[in-house]
């Protein structure tokens, strides 16, 4: 969508707003999401039911483009947001509740061989929101997580994904090691990262398909997945430092992933 078309998707008419404040309250069927490219991203999502929209007139003027005239928005001053998010979020004047998104099936996101991320027991709002940035950054077809073991859709994880939230398929599947198995019988060499592995990952790395399997952080893997990957590799980080955040692991080995050979 062009820049100009994006004006007109977005901001609306003043006068169609309401003053006043939000409850702070919302049912267990919504997401709060807050922060200016949270927010944007998910009102020019098409797949996305919006509920309402709180703001300053500041965090409304930041917004790239105008929401419909009729769409419900209540002007509120900065305190008043605060009370709506999580403690000390950075909500930079815009408060959008929305319904969450609906479920991705991983056979709808990967038939044309882009990587996929696994996240195993990866809980962490934050990391798992950097992991889909770094996601949308390169191009992967989709992150997995297994349900039980994930954080929810959230503003903590829509304000650290910085808009690929709404750009990302989030796939939550009951079993990790099945969705490998699945992988596998569609080409995918599953590559696990772990520190103590013999290979780095550029010698891991084929010319395919790839689905890169990551770990929580001081745990890593589980035994069992690890046993479902094709392969084990290591990223050749210093020895001054034992490992690295498992957002960072995932952009770096995302960016190998996009320029090899």
């Amino acid at each position: 969508m062009a820049k100009g078309e994006r004006k007109k998707a977005i901001r609306g008419r003043a006068g169609r707003m309401q003053g006043g404040r939000g409850s702070g309250r919302h049912s267990p069927n919504t997401v709060r999401l807050w922060g200016r490219h949270a927010v944007e991203a998910a009102l020019m999502n098409p797949a996305r039911s919006h509920r309402k929209l709180w703001a300053t007139r500041e965090g409304i003027e930041s917004l790239d483009g105008e929401l419909p005239a009729d769409f419900p928005v209540e002007y509120a001053d900065v305190a008043d947001l605060a009370r709506l998010v999580a403690r000390d979020a950075p909500h930079q004047g815009l408060v959008l509740e929305c319904e969450p998104l609906d479920d991705v099936h991983l056979e709808d996101v990967i038939d044309d061989g882009r990587p996929v991320v696994i996240l195993d027991q990866v809980t962490d709002p934050h990391n798992v929101g950097a992991i889909l940035r770094s996601a949308a950054a390169f191009d992967a077809a989709a992150i997995v997580t297994q349900d039980r073991h994930a954080p929810p859709e959230s503003g903590v994880v829509a304000k650290s994904a910085s808009g690929a939230l709404e750009r990302v398929p989030w796939v939550r599947v009951v079993n990790l090691a099945r969705t490998l198995e699945a992988l596998a019988e569609r080409g995918y060499w599953r590559i696990g990262l772990t520190g103590h592995a013999e290979a780095t990952l550029a010698e891991a790395l084929p010319a395919g398909r790839v689905a890169l399997v990551l770990g929580a952080e001081g745990e890593g893997m589980r035994h069992n997945i690890e046993a479902h990957c094709d392969a084990l590799a290591r990223l050749p980080i210093s020895n001054a430092i034992e490992s690295l955040n498992v957002s960072n692991a995932a952009a770096i080995a995302l960016y190998a992933v996009s320029t090899r050979d």
